[in-house]
């Protein structure tokens, strides 16, 4: 269990240090603004989409080494899927850090992403974790700004709200 709490404690700060993606994408024809008001984290994500595919992404803000980690990461994660894909690992992902989904028992798309599982153990970071996904997710649908305010709630995410 230690070995597994070290490499997340690696990755974390690697990604914290060196974010990939992490620049405003001039190409883009998406985006959206993402707020935590629980801990201040703020980002912007921008999506160049083209024929229903993720051809570029990338984001800029400000937050705490797990937030600014899981946007390095998402956004390495989407570029080059398809809307769909995207769709299906926002989803997992979210299901995952809220603790509905058990990314090593369950079958799942998540690959490198299944670090931030432990996520789930402590609520307050869950929102920063999932704060660059929900971003990721509006700017997808066409939506400018969200928040994690609610974002555990499950009615609100339904509308497209979080």
């Amino acid at each position: 269990m230690s070995e597994l709490s070290e490499l997340y404690q690696q990755v974390i700060l690697d990604h914290n240090k060196k974010p990939r993606n992490f620049h405003k994408l001039e190409t883009a024809n998406r985006s959206a603004e993402g707020y935590n008001p629980l801990c201040g984290d703020q980002l912007k994500v921008y999506m160049q989409l083209e024929d229903e595919i993720v051809k570029d992404i990338s984001f800029e803000g400000s937050g705490c080494a797990i937030s600014k980690a899981a946007a390095s990461m998402m956004t390495q994660s989407v570029k080059g899927k398809t809307r769909a894909e995207a769709e299906i690992l926002f989803n997992e992902f979210h299901r995952m850090v809220t603790g509905e989904l058990d990314a090593e028992s369950a079958p799942n798309h998540l690959g490198r992403l299944t670090i931030f599982a432990g996520v789930r153990d402590f609520p307050a970071r869950v929102k920063c974790a999932s704060l660059s996904w929900h971003t990721m997710h509006a700017a997808l649908n066409g939506q400018e700004i969200t928040s994690t305010e609610g974002a555990l709630d499950p009615a609100s995410s339904q509308e497209g709200a979080l």
